[in-house]
């Protein structure tokens, strides 16, 4: 990692990979459809952590297929403690997106509510969003477009189209 400052104040860094860390890109991508293929999947689903998943989500969702607007996004996770039930997707007009653990204040476009589990697995590709809304699992409200976009927009891991090898 190189780390660069960045224009922006307050003295914030922006960490970008040397040409040593890109080179090792595919080695690190094969392990991980590696581990997506044969690690069974309800161990995956145990010791869920909101803000690793929000952060992973955070970092694959497709800008080009949000509005062209501040755009906010509440995740609520019934299964979770109060001061860790609710997150915030922020993406801004200029593609800019962000995680929130406190509420930022702006109008919210989107309520996703379900239990972390579920989330989870949509985000790892174990299921769909239709299914687990149609399911009860999953409740989405609000804007029409957003919601029917979802699917679109809401980047996926990296990971999710890997073929389960591993023994149920």
């Amino acid at each position: 990692m190189q780390r660069v400052a960045s224009s922006a104040k307050g003295g914030s860094y922006e960490y970008r990979l040397t040409s040593a860390g890109r080179d090792l890109e595919p080695i690190v991508k094969a392990m991980g459809f590696w581990g997506q293929s044969w690690v069974e999947t309800a161990p995956t689903l145990q010791n869920l952590d909101p803000e690793l998943l929000m952060w992973d989500m955070r970092r694959s969702v497709n800008v080009a297929a949000m509005p062209r607007q501040r755009t906010v996004v509440q995740f609520t996770y019934t299964d979770r403690p109060e001061k860790k039930r609710s997150y915030w997707l922020v993406v801004e007009a200029n593609g800019t997106v962000d995680v929130c653990s406190i509420d930022p204040g702006f109008d919210v476009d989107l309520y996703v509510t379900t239990d972390l589990r579920t989330m989870t697995a949509i985000w790892l590709g174990l299921t769909t969003i239709h299914a687990e809304t149609q399911s009860g699992r999953l409740t989405v409200v609000g804007d029409t477009a957003l919601k029917r976009t979802m699917p679109n927009w809401l980047g996926l891991s990296s990971f999710a189209a890997t073929r389960k090898l591993a023994l149920a």
